[in-house]
């Protein structure tokens, strides 16, 4: 029986840990035995988990970050713990989600992965793999990491800058790993791949897949363009000014009060603070809350300044709402002219046009719902990752 090791921050929850065991359950379903390491929060998970680190170790990981600029240079017993638990475990295929935030060295695991045959996957969420420390440049407006000379990074958060080190740190380990196949989630992201230092790898395009059976319309909102009132909905795990907060709070300034906005995952600071006519909900893992918010919802509406592939997005389809978003990273990737709309990166003002014309000209939910189902079942979505990892072991 082949052995599947991914490794991720977080474990069966957010984005990232949701898609691990998704993975998981495909993988098992062929007869994988699975596996997941992570740094820090997990739920119930169909694989074996492998806890990375204690809590105390990713304080003293962030201050040393703080202090050097040395994300994913910290955690230096805890991750020859973890390479202590590899040569035991013996995997077949290592896939790697979210190496950076606070609680793996990877210096330390690729020195040793650089040593074995074993085959890696590593699937890109956001920037970080070919840059000098940021997640995300489009909203810095640097593009030094095309050159290979990443240095004074804008997006620098510690007391000295080391992006320089950094880039070159990053570059040479990841150069040094024999067998290395690299999966964004969005054509967006594989073009800047392509781009990258890491341009001569072999980069294959997964979109990120949802559980169409769980987010699908409820049968009571099947009427929902015939109401009075429309009904707008954004949704974010965290709400910063990456994801388009005070887009919103314009755009309610710019839209008639028959207009209604509904924002999930705020905090309870966030909510005291928004205008009246936007309602704000805490943020939930509740999937039949998300489901009901999604179905009764006229659009999904997704105003991000940086972003790989928001699985937001493609739920919002699936349960036939549909979607306007900004011309940002590979979120346009989820709709076309039949599910949504895009509009310019920061244009509130074409925003509220063309969610007005949405409620004059409303788009067909079952197109909404046809789109997610043809092309972003996690299920076909996530098989292709099987096709990977068997071809890697021929």
């Amino acid at each position: 029986m082949p052995k599947l090791l991914q490794i991720n921050v977080v474990n069966n929850m957010l984005s990232t840990g949701k898609i691990c065991e998704d993975i998981a359950k495909v993988a098992g379903a062929h007869g994988w035995e699975c596996y997941v390491a992570y740094g820090r929060k997990s739920r119930p998970s169909v694989s074996e988990v492998i806890h990375v680190g204690t809590r105390l170790n990713t304080y003293v990981h962030y201050l040393e970050f703080r202090l050097l600029d040395d994300e994913g240079l910290g955690s230096r017993m805890s991750t020859r713990l973890l390479v202590r638990k590899i040569k035991q475990l013996k995997p077949d295929i290592i896939h790697l989600h979210n190496i950076h935030d606070h609680y793996l060295n990877y210096r330390i695991l690729f020195e040793y992965l650089s040593h074995t045959g074993i085959p890696v996957v590593w699937t890109q969420h956001d920037c970080w793999s070919f840059t000098g420390g940021c997640m995300y440049f489009d909203m810095l407006g640097c593009e030094k990491w095309r050159t290979g000379q990443c240095e004074k990074c804008p997006d620098n958060r510690a007391l000295i800058n080391m992006a320089e080190r950094n880039f070159r740190i990053k570059k040479d380990m990841i150069s040094s790993l024999k067998s290395l196949t690299f999966v964004p989630v969005s054509d967006w992201l594989h073009e800047l791949l392509k781009q990258s230092v890491h341009g001569s790898r072999e980069i294959v395009t997964i979109h990120n897949g949802i559980d169409i059976k769980r987010f699908r319309p409820s049968v009571e909102d099947v009427d929902k363009n015939a109401r009075e009132r429309f009904s707008i909905l954004g949704v974010a795990a965290v709400w910063d000014a990456r994801k388009g907060l005070e887009d919103f709070k314009k755009l309610r300034t710019l839209l008639p009060e028959e207009y209604e906005i509904t924002l999930v995952g705020l905090s309870e600071s966030q909510i005291n603070s928004l205008p009246d006519g936007i309602k704000g909900i805490k943020r939930t893992q509740n999937v039949d809350e998300m489901v009901r918010l999604y179905s009764s919802s006229n659009v999904f509406v997704n105003p991000t300044y940086s972003d790989n592939f928001p699985t937001v997005n493609v739920e919002a389809l699936a349960c036939g709402t549909p979607v306007i978003t900004y011309r940002t990273g590979g979120s346009p990737e989820a709709i076309d002219a039949f599910t949504g709309a895009v509009v310019e990166r920061g244009n509130v003002e074409d925003l509220a046009r063309c969610i007005m014309s949405l409620r004059q000209n409303p788009l067909e939910p079952a197109a909404c719902r046809a789109r997610a189902e043809r092309l972003f079942d996690k299920d076909a979505c996530f098989e292709a990752y099987l096709g990977i990892y068997n071809s890697l072991l021929r």
